[in-house]
């Protein structure tokens, strides 16, 4: 297959936040012009960088694995974000994907993998000491991505 006709894809990396969700809906919209699938993308933490948003799921069980968390806890983001638009297309077939490991590189490694053509994800869009303590994962992507990277902030 050459790489004219090839369909890429767009990787949309997700935490299951506001600003999660409105970087789907737009990678959703763009999708659908470029005619590309959609991947979503969900990295599990290890657990010394988990960042304890896992933990709001487990309320019975302590002992269970951060993996079924995480994948419950996708599977309702998913669930929820496509009641709230049963309209678009691209987000009723999109597919996802979970994988374990730091953010960063785990994305950089599945953009290589699946030869996604564009990223795109949801920032926050801290400032100031905020972001020199804490850095963003999105503009560390931004960096380090082979590919176009779209931000998607919001209010």
């Amino acid at each position: 297959m050459s790489n004219k006709s090839r369909k890429h894809s767009i990787l949309v990396p997700v935490d299951f936040s506001h600003h999660s969700e409105v970087a789907l809906i737009k990678a959703c919209e763009m999708a659908q012009c470029m005619k590309v699938p959609i991947i979503v993308l969900h990295v599990v933490h290890d657990p010394g960088d988990m960042p304890g948003y896992y933990s709001t799921i487990n309320k019975k069980n302590s002992l269970v694995r951060i993996e079924d968390l995480a994948l419950e806890m996708f599977e309702n983001f998913m669930k929820a974000v496509k009641k709230r638009n049963p309209k678009i297309g691209a987000l009723r077939k999109a597919k996802t994907m979970l994988v374990v490991g730091l953010p960063v590189t785990r994305i950089l490694q599945v953009i290589e993998k699946l030869d996604a053509s564009m990223v795109v994800m949801g920032s926050q869009g801290r400032t100031g000491l905020d972001h020199m303590l804490l850095g963003s994962k999105a503009e560390q992507v931004v960096r380090l991505s082979p590919i176009p990277v779209t931000i998607v902030k919001t209010k």
